[in-house]
């Protein structure tokens, strides 16, 4: 058998069914930007089963925000860490079960969704109740991205054996350090659907406690946002740099932003939780703290990565202050995705500073600001970075060439144009009217004609990203059946670090970093959670309105 034939087989099953659900939920944002201008195309879907703006809503933002990016960042960081050490899974079965009870918990999620019986939105918030088996169909998807991290750690292990006192390659160590931050995020989410949520959603208990729900799902709903990140960090700073022709400007600040997020990003929630009375006011500062302290790895990222990329444009012969951005490999489709992916996430980054603002948190709160920003990090700095990484990734794995890179580089020049336009439309609306999200706003008694312009201006932009998308799906169709065959094959980009010299021991070694990451959540939420479960009032029925 060809070496790391069974990674890359695990790979394309996890990034095919990411794709599939990308799909089919981002197939709804531009119904709901088309509703918000008056064109309301969902009665017309009744035939299909879509029975209601808020099922469509459900399934764009459980499909695209926990689907999409879990199954892709876990197909991701199985080719990375094989390649990076270059080492097969130690236990490839582990892997492929994880696989298939990710399967099993989406087709259990799904099912109930395409039903119209969980129309509860992403974030599933109590006291909305859905069918039990939306619940555990999360469930599942969670345990097997637990058991592909598993995998990862045995095969760590098999590594470090063969390999005592050597460092751990960067973008091994990086793809590691996510995949623990997720496990140490997600039992906040196990927590509230297996003790909360599922024995409510039976029956067994007449009444949930939507505060205690809700804190549990913030302890994982913002280290979420950092499980979507940190992979496209990895390519930025791991592999751009090679694409672009340079090296890795700074290895250990590298190593120290992925510690820093493990750190840093799970003792936050609470910053979304400022208009929760139930949490006393100074826990609510102190995670404001916290949540202003993730921007010192933000600045850290945005000077490495820059100067990392600007090694590679002067090599290529860019010179003067900002004459070398234009050498910068533009015509590269995985390059350009991933670099127009980065200058939208500036706002995005800009935008979370202001969300953990208590005072103009209060003016923006559950506004359209919110989809706003939400769209420049996850649809931006996210979902454009991966489809950049595709752009390689993909030639890589079916052995052919990309089917086209002008069609690659409009879609990735259409993305941003498009997400320009959306989010900036629905950033005014949000903060300057204070136009509620989540909402059916086409036929909203309160809709003021002075919102037009700008949700026309989101509509529009969501037509780019609906060109876009289509041709994301014409390209990876192209590639798979249609396109050349490699003359060569492609191999990961790694980037070499521009100072060979072996990063300090304490950025590889785990134990100080995983004391102090499980030190600094005790403090930030143990008393808040303690006060919370001891006052536990479980009163509310379930609700279920659409």
């Amino acid at each position: 058998m060809m070496k790391f034939a069974r990674e890359n087989r695990l790979t394309s099953w996890h990034i095919g069914i990411a794709l599939t659900a990308l799909f089919i939920g981002g197939a709804f944002g531009p119904l709901q930007k088309m509703e918000h201008v008056g064109i309301n195309l969902y009665p017309a879907l009744n035939n299909i089963g879509i029975q209601s703006y808020y099922q469509g809503l459900s399934l764009h933002g459980v499909l695209n925000a926990l689907v999409w990016t879990t199954f892709f960042i876990t197909g991701f960081f199985v080719f990375t860490v094989s390649r990076s050490w270059n080492r097969e899974l130690r236990y490839p079965r582990l892997n492929t079960a994880a696989l298939i009870v990710m399967t099993l918990g989406l087709v259990s999620a799904a099912v109930p969704l395409l039903g119209n019986k969980a129309s509860v939105l992403y974030t599933f918030y109590p006291p909305l109740q859905a069918d039990t088996f939306f619940y555990l169909g999360l469930t599942l998807v969670v345990v097997g991205s637990w058991i592909v991290g598993y995998g990862l750690y045995f095969t760590y292990g098999a590594w470090r054996k063969d390999n005592p006192g050597a460092r751990t390659p960067f973008i091994a160590l990086a793809s590691l350090i996510t995949m623990v931050m997720w496990q140490i995020a997600t039992l906040g989410v196990a927590a509230e659907i297996l003790f909360l949520i599922i024995p409510w959603s039976l029956g067994w208990v007449e009444g949930i406690d939507p505060q205690l729900s809700r804190t549990f799902f913030w302890f994982f709903g913002h280290p979420l946002v950092y499980f979507w990140l940190l992979p496209a960090y990895v390519s930025w700073y791991g592999m751009l740099p090679k694409q672009a022709g340079g090296k890795l400007f700074s290895e250990p600040l590298a190593r120290l932003v992925f510690w820093l997020f493990l750190a840093l990003s799970v003792p936050v929630g609470l910053h979304h939780q400022f208009t929760d009375p139930g949490v006393p006011a100074g826990w609510k500062v102190l995670h404001a703290v916290l949540t202003f302290s993730l921007f010192i790895p933000s600045l850290i990222t945005a000077f490495t990565v820059v100067a990392s990329l600007e090694t590679g444009a002067r090599a290529r012969g860019g010179k003067g202050l900002i004459g070398w951005i234009g050498k910068l490999p533009w015509g590269d489709p995985s390059y350009a995705a991933q670099n127009l992916a980065m200058i939208l996430f500036v706002f995005g980054g800009i935008g979370g500073l202001i969300n953990a603002s208590y005072n103009v948190n209060l003016a923006v709160h559950n506004t359209m600001w919110v989809p706003g920003h939400f769209h420049l990090t996850l649809g931006s700095a996210v979902t454009l970075s991966f489809f950049g990484i595709l752009y390689w990734l993909l030639p890589k794995l079916s052995g052919r060439q990309l089917w086209s890179r002008k069609v690659g580089l409009w879609q990735a020049w259409a993305w941003f144009v498009g997400m320009l336009l959306m989010s900036n439309g629905l950033h005014i609306v949000g903060l300057i009217f204070s136009v509620p999200r989540r909402s059916m706003l086409g036929v909203a008694p309160y809709l003021q004609p002075e919102w037009a312009p700008f949700l026309t201006e989101a509509f529009i932009g969501a037509m780019f990203l609906a060109v876009s998308g289509i041709l994301v799906y014409v390209n990876v169709i192209g590639t798979v059946f249609f396109a050349r065959k490699l003359e060569k094959p492609i191999e990961m980009p790694v980037a070499e670090p521009l100072d060979p010299t072996p990063a300090p021991a304490w950025l590889d070694s785990w134990k100080p970093w995983l004391v102090g990451t499980v030190a600094l959540i005790l403090v930030a939420y143990g008393p808040v959670l303690f006060a919370l479960i001891r006052d536990i009032a479980s009163t509310s029925p379930g609700f279920k309105l659409w």
